[in-house]
């Protein structure tokens, strides 16, 4: 492998795929797609039903994503998941190579990356890990940030004002940040606004954004902290897996 591109997806919607993406999923010689189980199977048909829009004549190594180990630090389960990841990689172009007989061909491998590999994404610093190190391109996607405020038509920032970007697990942590009346939230499974003073705040909250499943809900936090918990549980029963976002505003 020479050449690694990362080719942001969107969130599950195949026309966020901008004419640039189509065009690295053409242009690669292998496609790795991986496997998070029976429970998260819908997103890997997405990435192959957007494959056989788009690039059907790319070969396709599907990989299993490791598990993280959560029984210890954060911080080092995480150092350690990204090893396992890129060794994954790794072995799974190996196999294609071993199998097909054209390893000379592989030369360009590309990731489909849900989102944009630049918001909440490791993908860039797992790819850091590869050892010899490939020339590494990326191509932007929409993000789920992007999905969410337009799906309820909102701007993400006021007048002149800044907005931060955080998760759910710094939201419960350490508080509203300071100086912003806004906040993106990502990466939340314990719905931390729970957490939040909702005098003055109203939450604008989505799940599977951009997908055909997509549910939004908007109103005062001092409402929605009790109504948002018990629908996301419901969806999660039902699909077996959910993504969801969401905006925080304080009057200012």
């Amino acid at each position: 492998m020479e050449k690694l591109v990362l080719i942001g997806i969107g969130t599950g919607n195949p026309d966020h795929l901008t004419l640039q993406a189509i065009k690295a999923m053409r242009g690669a010689d292998l496609i790795l797609i991986p496997q998070k189980g029976p429970d998260k199977s819908d997103l890997a048909g997405l990435r192959h039903a957007m494959l056989a829009e788009h690039a059907a004549d790319v070969p396709v190594a599907v990989f299993d994503m490791p598990k993280r180990d959560v029984s210890g630090g954060y911080l080092a389960g995480v150092d350690a998941w990204h090893d396992a990841i890129a060794a994954a990689w790794v072995a799974a172009i190996a196999t294609v190579q071993d199998g097909r007989g054209f390893s000379r061909d592989i030369r360009t491998v590309a990731l489909l990356v849900w989102g944009d590999p630049s918001l909440y994404d490791s993908t860039l610093r797992i790819a850091s890990r590869l050892k010899p190190a490939p020339v590494v391109t990326v191509v932007p996607g929409v993000t789920s940030m992007q999905v969410l405020t337009a799906g309820h038509a909102i701007p993400v920032n006021e007048v002149g004002a800044p907005f931060t970007v955080t998760t759910g697990r710094q939201l419960r942590d350490h508080g509203w940040p300071a100086g912003v009346d806004t906040l993106v939230v990502m990466l939340d499974g314990e719905c931390s606004f729970g957490s939040v003073q909702p005098a003055g705040v109203h939450i604008w909250w989505g799940a599977y954004v951009g997908m055909a499943e997509q549910v939004l809900a908007e109103g005062p936090l001092a409402e929605m902290a009790t109504t948002i918990p018990p629908l996301r549980e419901r969806l999660r029963a039902e699909h077996g897996w959910i993504m969801d976002i969401y905006v925080l505003r304080r009057k200012g």
